[in-house]
């Protein structure tokens, strides 16, 4: 039998909310996500790189870009009330926004720099979800990727918290897979390694070395490898995984 046709916009009229959209792995989502058809709501606390990826995103399709602070409970319910008055839904999340923190021992880590990363990487996740599920909840279906690390999964020497809270996304993620697994809600978990944004530049030349020679593939990730996971996580092809992780890894990570 011949190959069922099959549309080259599967998201279309999906609404999908991005995090940390004005750069790095949250603007090539976006970039793939507009590209299979769906409506983008990009998130970010950077108003004027958010202005300027929005502009430079809008003649891929629908989008709308909202100012928040990942960190604010009320700043993230009134996110996600300006995304349904954009667009009268939310069908997808992806929780992409993060900071690294400072790369020192954990004997080393300012508390403060702790608290700050704890409440953006992981507080904030939760944060998101908690005021997005009700929505999904009501409609009867919705998408959630998480964006972790394998630092979430191995450990990184002097990303001690960083490494902490996305093992915390990991975790939330499985929970939640569970909790919402008759619900029509799937939750899952992306973990790339190092990719190739300005992230990297937040860490030492000598650490992304050591990175590098993990790599059995001998480079790193690059965003829009991530942005076409993420949009077959939020599609209709992803209908029987949830609570799960998905590599991104080059090889590094294979369980």
């Amino acid at each position: 039998m011949p190959a069922q046709s099959r549309s080259n916009q599967p998201l279309a009229g999906r609404v999908v909310i991005v995090t940390g959209a004005a750069r790095g792995i949250g603007r090539a989502a976006a970039e793939r996500l507009l590209a299979d058809g769906a409506a983008v709501a990009l998130w970010d606390r950077d108003a004027d790189r958010l202005a300027a990826t929005a502009t430079d995103l809008a003649n891929l399709g629908r989008v709308t870009s909202v100012v928040y602070e990942q960190s604010s409970l009320d700043s993230v319910e009134a996110a996600v009330a300006a995304t349904v008055g954009a667009f009268d839904r939310i069908d997808g999340l992806v929780n992409n926004a993060a900071i690294v923190g400072p790369t020192v021992p954990v004997w080393e880590y300012p508390p403060d720099a702790w608290d700050a990363v704890v409440k953006v990487n992981l507080t904030g996740v939760f944060y998101c979800c908690r005021s997005v599920i009700p929505v999904m909840l009501a409609a009867g279906r919705g998408r959630i990727v998480n964006v972790a690390s394998v630092a979430g999964k191995e450990g990184n020497p002097n990303l001690g918290c960083y490494s902490a809270v996305k093992a915390g996304v990991i975790a939330l993620t499985k929970v939640l897979g569970k909790e919402l697994a008759t619900k029509g809600v799937l939750v899952n978990a992306v973990t790339p390694t190092v990719t190739e944004t300005e992230l990297m530049h937040a860490v030492t030349p000598e650490m992304n070395e050591a990175f590098l020679a993990k790599i059995p593939m001998q480079r790193f990730c690059k965003p829009e490898e991530v942005g076409a996971m993420i949009a077959f996580l939020v599609g209709d092809d992803c209908s029987f995984t949830t609570g799960s992780v998905f590599d991104l890894s080059g090889g590094r990570t294979t369980y």
